[in-house]
């Protein structure tokens, strides 16, 4: 469709291909081998925890010729056949049982190595669900309790992960002590706004600039404190590992997917289509309904102005908003951006978006993310479903599904988090 106008196109198409090129640049399949360390004298073990470390672990193993052997954790539903590395999976976003002994296996796969050694870490977002290990006087409910109040408080992930670091004995850098005296390449898919490594997965195979005490300010900004033993734990400041520790001496890191480099995938897509991507950001955060307000006007903008873009255009964005949870409804971030756009625009004509997680699950649902067409609002209507409503209940998910508007991939086993675009022809 390299010479089609964008009339001649459907727009669910269009902005749906758009989605599927930003996933696919984030495939394993595609970009590992051109990341991989060459082989070590010794042996070469493989650990690593996040949504896609299964399809990053059966990639590996396709390009590597020595001998390997190891442990990845992922999502349930998340794995792939793979040969050598065992694959294990459990819960995401509050861990579970069988995060906390895939933890231990990860453990045992990096123990009484040598120096002639490898240990290449796979870490991609969802890591730290995944791959659990409370600090001494924790237990896994304690754990769990602080990650479902953290998910609930509109806390970024960079807040999330400070207080997961602390309360952990894997995160934080932490893994790659256990791995010494062997050499560590960690190869991350990033997830997070900014591409932070000490952020993804928080951090376990890199130095963690953050304290304690930061830890403890996040607990008390969002008023967590009834957390009685993880708020007690970070006050006593045990420190994980710091950017001069020795400990990173033999340990090197590699970032082979990043929001960007899919939101160029999508953009070189819509220009096939005749249309004029406009990159907003691949790191926005903020309210989920807060940025929806603001994409909103930008695309009232574009239609009465033609600024900041002329029409036809996609205004393309990544990162990873928040959701403060008031309601008792169901829905992700993703989810809840698309109500709050529908709401916002009210039926605007010449609007049509779409917005989804690129690992293929918005939150805990069965949903990608959803659409929202220049007819959401009238069809809304009809039904009685008052878009107000919907979002006083947190229920972005119930509002897509009854209008069918839900989009639907399956785990795609990568995850270089949010992608939203907002087409106007």
């Amino acid at each position: 469709m390299k010479n089609n106008t964008i009339s001649e196109a459907v727009p669910r198409r269009v902005l749906q291909d758009m989605f599927m090129a930003a996933v696919a640049a984030a495939d394993s399949r595609q970009i590992i081998a051109a990341h991989l360390p060459p082989s070590p004298r010794g042996r070469t073990v493989v650990v690593g925890a996040g949504k896609a470390a299964a399809a990053m672990a059966q990639a590996l193993e396709a390009h590597w010729s020595g001998p390997l052997s190891g442990v990845v954790v992922t999502r349930y539903g998340h794995r792939v056949p793979t040969r050598c590395i065992e694959v294990l999976e459990a819960a995401h976003p509050v861990p579970d049982e069988a995060s906390a002994r895939a933890a231990q296996r990860i453990r045992q796969a990096v123990s009484g190595l040598s120096a002639e050694d490898l240990v290449i870490c796979l870490i991609s977002g969802g890591g730290s669900a995944l791959m659990v290990a409370p600090v001494p006087g924790l237990t896994l409910a304690d754990k769990q309790a602080m990650n479902r109040a953290l998910l609930k408080s509109g806390a970024t992930i960079q807040e999330m992960n400070t207080v997961r670091k602390h309360l952990s004995t894997l995160k934080g850098g932490q893994l790659t002590a256990l791995c010494r005296p062997a050499a560590v390449v960690s190869l991350l898919i990033s997830d997070v706004p900014g591409d932070d490594p000490a952020v993804i997965a928080s951090g376990p195979t890199v130095p963690d600039p953050t304290t304690c005490a930061d830890a403890c300010a996040i607990v008390e900004k969002y008023g967590l404190h009834g957390h009685e033993a993880a708020y007690a734990y970070l006050k006593q400041g045990h420190e994980t590992p710091k950017p001069d520790d020795a400990i990173f001496s033999r340990s090197t890191l590699r970032m082979v997917a990043t929001p960007q480099m899919s939101l160029e995938a999508a953009a070189a897509v819509a220009r096939q289509h005749g249309i004029t991507p406009l990159i907003l950001g691949d790191s926005l955060e903020g309210e989920a309904r807060e940025v929806a307000l603001l994409m909103a006007g930008m695309a009232r903008q574009v239609l009465r102005h033609g600024q900041p873009v002329q029409r036809p255009c996609v205004l393309l964005s990544g990162g990873e908003t928040t959701v403060t949870v008031r309601g008792t409804g169901r829905g992700g971030r993703n989810a809840e951006f698309l109500l709050a756009l529908a709401h916002a625009l009210r039926g605007e004509p010449g609007v049509f978006a779409l917005a989804g997680d690129t690992d293929g699950v918005d939150g805990t649902e069965d949903n990608a993310g959803a659409w929202v067409t220049p007819d959401t609002w009238l069809r809304a209507q009809q039904l009685g479903l008052k878009t107000a409503d919907f979002l006083a209940n947190n229920d972005g998910y119930g509002f897509f599904s009854a209008l069918g508007d839900l989009l639907i991939t399956g785990p795609t086993l990568t995850n270089v988090n949010d992608f939203r675009a907002i087409y106007i022809p």
